[in-house]
């Protein structure tokens, strides 16, 4: 099991924001942000949005610390990448997910 997380580089709402996401599953993601006690609505297509004064808490809870280049790179790896513009039929048969 391993979520990763970027640095809080991302402006939006008033505040700073990091990207949580899993290279192993969406079911392991939701998990993990659920435990932290992220909101669902955090979740944008294939990862979640983190405000910055949760960052240390995430990493607390064992999100590993990377680059965004490197969080995209094995995002996309995983086969858990949903860029936007693409449909659910789109994505069919791709990644590891009881959604896709």
């Amino acid at each position: 099991m391993t979520l990763y997380i970027d640095p809080p580089t991302w402006p939006g709402h008033g505040r700073m924001w990091s990207h949580l996401v899993s290279d192993v599953s969406f079911e392991e993601l939701h998990a993990f942000a659920a435990a932290l006690g992220a909101p669902a609505r955090g979740f944008d297509r294939d990862h979640y949005d983190i405000p910055s004064d949760w960052y240390g808490k995430a990493v607390a809870a064992g999100a590993v610390e990377v680059g965004s280049k490197e969080l995209l790179r094995r995002l996309t790896e995983a086969g858990l990448r949903r860029p936007k513009g693409r449909t659910a039929q789109g994505r069919a048969g791709r990644g590891r997910t009881a959604e896709g």
